[in-house]
């Protein structure tokens, strides 16, 4: 065996890259096909066992049946457990008589082995025959668009044909994992102790994420890695406190906002459903973020203790020539992507950079690289670093279509493609923009104008307001001034009937802010009323 490595390796060395990739994607296709014969030969004994197993109500305790020998055969073959063997067989008797289209599948490589024990798990509920027979036929449909996703993302493609095809089978199944939800400790060696537990995701999901906000609030000096920062705020956040920065700097920033827990914090999880589902006119399941898919009941549930956003057309491309995509651009594509847009990769889009798949230019932003949902993606760090730095002629290359699709070229020409999973799981058409380019424009320069004219009519409110005030401060000062001339000669109050006001006091000359002029009298020939 070692010899045989050797020469492999000194073929291999010989292959060029592309070669080299080749032959690990056929040697991955041969391992599935092989994996196929194995369960079907499997399937084949269990079928031999249990027809020529005899069955004696007297004999009882001392019946081994025809799975019992089964398992023992394929234990003692490949050298596994018990519970492994089990398993083994029953993958095989899944596959055989209830997913054949799936087995057929697996057979060709078209399928590999992960993919497979993800859809007999996930549809072992499912006990109908003629409804196993319409998942097998949908998954088989479907599993040729698969290429490419992660594990979560397959998962949450086939719980949704699950969900729309037998959903008592998803209901039963989450009403066994709630009736199992629970929390323990294990202890570990050095003081240490595992903690684990089993509760519901959008819990989970929420107390990740917390725990991610707690470790963030340190500062950046803080000797730490993430991992130990998030260990150590599970303790911060049990003793309701907020997590000590470790630097050891007397200037910390970190140090300034004291130990107790911040307050009016809280953790934001998104969950992604059609509006039917929330108005309960349909059953379509719901994402979500960080999670996977969930029924349209815990759908409505969780949205009727949450505020909601209903997204009915996609943004317009009014901040198409600016760098960073406006709020609702930046919702519109993590909702449509909902994970990073690389191949194999389920980082939630919360957690990714938005990416322009045509790079913006900054100095000249008509030139290319709009800020558009077209040419707007989903990628996390690493893999947005990796286009950045390894990308070009030589490296990673994407090619984003108008729907969403982005198709990869790696380093040796392979093309891998990837569609947004919110297609797949709300496969409803696109919204439509609500308005042209055109239409755009000319709503833009009709605000524009409505906006001069209340302007201009404010301008001359204010203009008029302005001279009425100036001339108000002028008559008051030629009245003050008729006063000090009547006190200055007479000496005291006019006895004149004609200009009766130079008697009363002497004004202000300010006026107050909120001074206005005084209504102007009607005309002799106006109605009194």
């Amino acid at each position: 065996m070692f010899e045989i490595g050797i020469v492999a390796c000194a073929e291999f060395a010989e292959l060029t890259p592309e070669q080299l990739v080749t032959t690990i994607e056929v040697t991955y296709r041969q391992e599935s096909a092989l994996t196929a014969r194995r369960l079907a030969a499997v399937a084949a004994l269990l079928r031999h066992r249990c027809a020529a197993e005899r069955r004696d109500p007297e004999l009882a305790y001392a019946t081994i049946d025809g799975a019992e020998q089964t398992c023992a055969e394929v234990s003692a073959a490949l050298n596994i457990s018990s519970a492994a063997a089990s398993y083994q067989v029953h993958y095989a008797e899944m596959l055989d008589p209830r997913l054949r289209r799936v087995g057929m599948l697996l057979a060709e490589g078209r399928i590999d082995w992960r993919t497979a024990q993800l859809i007999i798990s996930r549809t072992n509920l499912v006990n109908d025959d003629k409804l196993i027979a319409r998942l097998d036929e949908s998954l088989a449909a479907r599993i040729s668009t698969w290429q490419g996703w992660s594990r979560q993302r397959i998962i949450n493609a086939i719980d949704r044909i699950v969900l729309a095809i037998d959903p008592d089978a998803a209901r039963e199944r989450r009403r066994r994992a709630d009736d199992e939800r629970e929390i323990g400790i294990t202890p570990h060696p050095d003081g240490m102790a595992e903690l684990w537990g089993t509760v519901t995701g959008t819990d989970a999901i929420a107390f990740d994420r917390k725990l991610s906000q707690l470790a963030k609030a340190v500062c950046r000096n803080d000797p730490r890695t993430v991992t130990q920062r998030r260990a150590d705020a599970l303790g911060a956040l049990t003793a309701g406190k907020a997590l000590v920065c470790q630097c050891a700097s007397s200037d910390c920033p970190a140090r300034s906002r004291g130990t107790a827990a911040p307050t009016g914090t809280y953790v934001l999880v998104n969950v992604v459903a059609s509006a039917d589902t929330l108005s309960g006119n349909s059953q379509q399941p719901g994402y979500v973020e960080g999670y996977g898919v969930i029924d349209a009941d815990l759908v409505r549930e969780l949205a009727s203790t949450s505020a909601h956003r209903l997204m009915v057309d996609l943004p317009t491309d009014a901040h198409s020539l600016t760098y960073h995509p406006s709020a609702a651009l930046d919702r519109a594509v993590r909702c449509r992507d909902l994970t990073c847009r690389f191949p194999g990769c389920s980082q939630p889009a919360s957690g990714c950079d938005i990416d322009h798949t045509i790079p913006f230019n900054h100095t000249d932003p008509r030139a290319g690289g709009p800020t558009v949902l077209a040419n707007l993606k989903c990628l996390c760090r690493k893999h947005h670093r990796l286009k950045t730095f390894h990308g070009g002629l030589s490296g990673w290359r994407d090619k984003q279509l108008p729907d969403g699709t982005v198709i990869w070229t790696s380093p040796t020409a392979k093309t891998y493609r990837t569609v947004p999973a919110g297609a797949e799981l709300f496969c409803h058409p696109a919204p439509r923009r609500s308005r042209t380019r055109a239409d755009e424009r000319a709503a833009r320069v009709a605000r524009a104008r409505n906006h001069n004219q209340v302007q201009r009519r404010a301008n001359a409110a204010e203009k008029q307001l302005r001279q009425a005030r100036k001339a108000e401060i002028a008559a008051r000062k030629l009245r003050n001034h008729m006063r000090d001339m009547l006190f200055a000669f007479k000496g005291g109050p006019s006895t004149s009937p004609f200009c009766a006001w130079v008697n009363d006091p002497r004004e202000a000359g300010e006026l107050q802010a909120e001074w206005r002029p005084p209504p102007v009298p009607p005309l002799p020939d106006d109605p009194p009323f």
